[in-house]
This record gives structure tokens, C-alpha cells and sequence, in this order.
């Protein structure tokens, strides 16, 4: 790897190369990713070296106090040689080739109602307020919200670095305990909503026959003023094959809205025949987000003792107001390593 990521600096430096902006950005984007991997071998083989260093002046100084010194940078050395070991390790494990996508979130509501619906809400503003903690870019898609503020439906993007390999573990079941506003006895409510994370598609991998489309408009609802209400320019298409159906109403044109539901189709299609093609770890859409009954949960969110925990990994955090504000980085941080972990076990398995 390191060999490569010397030669890909020196092709990045040839005239042919950067006038090839295609080829440019593929060779680019290969040396950032091995750069990370080379910067820790680096410091793995530095920590080597000094070990070599430390027990040759250990074995050869007649100065006691030189020799003890040797024997305690030793220890560091050693130490640090094999934390470094570890990372890389975990850093050569094979990676999701979806990780580095943006990707394509959708929120239902699933059993409790308005309560469902609310909930549906929350979810929409914490994975808004984790996209603004990275500094990742959420473009709103299609929204189905409800008079009281909560959300039945919101398919939304989000673009930045390795949005997927961040995202990915948010598709499932998500349950809810909490005292609805409107529960005058104080009794605590369990509801639940689904969410489904989709890989952005590119527009190489899926082509889509115009023929196995059918696209109608139809006029929007909710936000968006008069001019949006008075005009068809909301699209709705379906997938002719499959039976997919998408839609976008958040753009004022029709144009923009057919942009962005062609967008979340192509993924929906990529991710089925990914899915299929893989003889499907995750099957199908439908398998990933359940039924949206609150039994299939994933994870539960616990509003009266402030908890939140993942059942996937039996992690529990009791700082649920600032994890629904976003801060949700020591949970997927956590689903990350257990992922990595298992992998690293079936290696040696």
C-alpha cells in the first residue's frame, strides 16, 4: 500500500493526468484514502525502529542509569507499537464500497398515531442537527407532516464524506417511551417509526428505461405557500417492474421535484439489486425497516429516565436530550467497532 500511494503521488503530478479531471479525482480520492493508512504504518514502523534502538542500548551500554532509561522508552515503544498494530488492523479490514456515498434517509411513522407521527418529527430533527454537526449538507425531499407538528413521512438527503458508513446503522425500527402531551393521566406511551438509509445511487450504476416509468403530477400540500398549492408541481413516479413509488413536492418545479424523485429512485433500485445480488444480507427494503411494529425495535429511546439504548449492541446512554440534538457520535462510533470486531473475528475464524 505504501508503495501504491507513492506511485499515485507521482502520477497525480503528471500534466496528462490532471488534464484528465475524471481520472484525477479516482487517483486523488485512492491517495487520501491509503494516506490515512500509510500515516499510521509510518508511526507502526518508527515505534519498530526504536524498539530495535532501545534493546541494542540496553544489551550494549556499560551506564546503568542509560540502560534503565533504554528499558523504560522500551516499554513505551512497545506499547505503542502495539495500539498502532490494532488500529491498522481494524484500518486494513475490508470496507462497505457504500461507505464513502451520500446517502437517501425515509422516516415512517408506525404504530401509536399521532404520538407515531410526532416521534417521526423527532427523528427528523436529530439526524438534521447530527448532518449540521458534520458539516453535512440535508436537502429536503418529500414531506407528509401533520397539523399538530409531527411527520408521517420525510424522505430527505444527506451529502457529505462517508455520510453512508456514519448513517448506515440507523435503518430499522425505532421505539419510543415518552408521556404524550396529550395524555392528561401521566401514563407513558410506547410508539415507533422506521427509517431506512439508502446508498445515493450513481448514474452509471442504475439506467432506468423511460418506458418502465409512469410519472404524474399532482398538486402539493402542506408548506410551501399559495404559489405551490396552485400549481401541479409535485411529481409521483412509479417503477413499472418493480412497483417502486416515489415522489417529490418540495421543490416549486417540476423539474427539480422529477430531479430529485428519479434521484431516490435510483437508489431504491440500486439498493434492491444490490441486495439481491448478494443473495440479500438485507434482502429487501421492506426486510430493513420491518413492519414498523414496536417488537422489531433496534433501538428505544426512554424520554422519562433520559436513556436511549441500541439493541443491536446493548449500549445504553442515559443523555437523551443531547442525543436527539445530534449528538449521536459515541453510539455509531460504538456500532462502527462492533461491526469491525466481527469482522476482524470471522478473519481469524
Amino acid at each position: 500500500m505504501k508503495e501504491r500511494y507513492e506511485e499515485l503521488a507521482e502520477k497525480l503530478s503528471r500534466p496528462e493526468v490532471i488534464a484528465d479531471q475524471g481520472l484525477f479525482r479516482e487517483l486523488a480520492k485512492e491517495h487520501t484514502r491509503l494516506g490515512e493508512i500509510v500515516s499510521v504504518y509510518d508511526e507502526y514502523s518508527a515505534a519498530l525502529a526504536s524498539q530495535d534502538e532501545c534493546r541494542e542500548m540496553i544489551a550494549l551500554s556499560d551506564d546503568h542509569e542509560l540502560r534503565e532509561l533504554a528499558r523504560e522508552e522500551l516499554r513505551e515503544a512497545e506499547e505503542n507499537a502495539a495500539s498502532l498494530e490494532e488500529k491498522l488492523k481494524l484500518m486494513l479490514l475490508p470496507k462497505d464500497p457504500n461507505d464513502e456515498r451520500n446517502v437517501i434517509i425515509e422516516i415512517r411513522a408506525g404504530i401509536g398515531g399521532d404520538e407515531a407521527a410526532l416521534f417521526g418529527a423527532t427523528l427528523f430533527r436529530m439526524y438534521s442537527r447530527y448532518a449540521e454537526r458534520h458539516n453535512f449538507k440535508l436537502e429536503m425531499i418529500d414531506m407528509n407532516d401533520t397539523e399538530i407538528g409531527g411527520v408521517k413521512e420525510a424522505v430527505f438527503q444527506i451529502n457529505g464524506k462517508n455520510a453512508y458508513s456514519r448513517m448506515k446503522f440507523e435503518s430499522g425500527v425505532h421505539r419510543v417511551q415518552r408521556v404524550p402531551e396529550t395524555e392528561s393521566q401521566g401514563r407513558i406511551h410506547t410508539s415507533a417509526a422506521t427509517v431506512a438509509v439508502l446508498p445515493e445511487a450513481e448514474d452509471v450504476e442504475v439506467v432506468i428505461d423511460p418506458n418502465d416509468i409512469r410519472v404524474d403530477t399532482y398538486r402539493s400540500s402542506g408548506a410551501g405557500g399559495q404559489h405551490v398549492n396552485k400549481t401541479s408541481s409535485a411529481i409521483r413516479i412509479t417503477h413499472i417492474p418493480t412497483g417502486l413509488v416515489v415522489q417529490s413536492q418540495d421543490e416549486r418545479s417540476q423539474i427539480q421535484n422529477r430531479e430529485k424523485a428519479m434521484r431516490v429512485l435510483k437508489s431504491r433500485l440500486f439498493e434492491l439489486y444490490s441486495s439481491q445480488a448478494h443473495d440479500a444480507e438485507a434482502a429487501s427494503r421492506r426486510a430493513m425497516v420491518g413492519s414498523g411494529d414496536r417488537s422489531a425495535k433496534i433501538r428505544t429511546y426512554n424520554f422519562p429516565q433520559s436513556r436511549v439504548t441500541d439493541h443491536r449492541i446493548g449500549l445504553t446512554l442515559y443523555k437523551l436530550e443531547a442525543f436527539i440534538d445530534g449528538d449521536m457520535d459515541e453510539m455509531i462510533d460504538a456500532l462502527i467497532l462492533d461491526e469491525r470486531m466481527k469482522l476482524m473475528q470471522a478473519g481469524e475464524e
